[in-house]
């Protein structure tokens, strides 16, 4: 099934829709070749973005499985004067937030994934509010160019973002392959502000 394909949903329900969407983006993902090189290509463009030179407190997030991959760049995000924090899932399923300050407070975790260690989590110095956060990097399965996104279908993003100042910009970072005609959106999802691929930046619809 092609990315044209999809976009014709006459009677699909949107979770249906989204469902297929995902399905699709994972392959064309899993097949992306030089996903090292395309991955450096945009999270170099993130870092050159005059919102991000503008910014005190940064989200970045950590690359799982075949995302675009961050974490290359997160040793010279860390020599910079900025703050920079990573998101981390808690047992309740929601996404809390870490003040990275060196790569040895990674560490893997329970699902190969490298996330910040266990020891550190709860202390104070280290837990950082939504609202301090003035850039927001955010990983996605499926995206358009208008900034709609979809991600794993568990709304852990959701419920982070929805908690963001209004002026604290949204960029999501994926490969061109991951890009398709529309998005189906519900009210309750959230736009980004762009959209950076290997080959465009787009802006997107934001928070209006």
């Amino acid at each position: 099934m092609t990315q044209q394909q999809i976009a014709q949903p006459e009677v699909m329900d949107t979770a249906t829709l989204k469902s297929i969407i995902r399905q699709q983006a994972h392959e064309n993902r899993r097949q992306q070749e030089n996903k090292d090189g395309l991955s450096e290509t945009i999270v170099d463009k993130f870092m050159a973005l005059p919102e991000y030179a503008k910014s005190k407190t940064v989200m970045f997030y950590v690359d799982v499985r075949a995302e675009v991959r961050t974490r290359q760049a997160l040793p010279k995000a860390l020599q910079s004067s900025k703050r920079i924090v990573v998101p981390w899932c808690n047992e309740h399923g929601l996404l809390e937030l870490f003040l990275l300050e060196d790569m040895n407070e990674l560490s893997v975790g329970m699902y190969k994934i490298l996330e910040p260690r266990a020891d550190l989590r709860d202390v104070p110095s280290k837990q950082v509010p939504v609202e301090e956060l003035d850039l927001i990097m955010v990983p996605g399965v499926a995206f358009d160019r208008r900034g709609g996104r979809t991600g794993h279908g568990k709304g852990y993003y959701d419920k982070l973002l929805e908690h963001a100042r209004s002026d604290a910009p949204l960029v999501a970072l994926a490969f061109e392959c991951q890009m398709f005609p529309e998005i189906p959106m519900a009210s309750h999802d959230i736009f980004m502000d762009k959209v950076i691929t290997e080959t465009a930046i787009y802006n997107g619809l934001g928070r209006e």
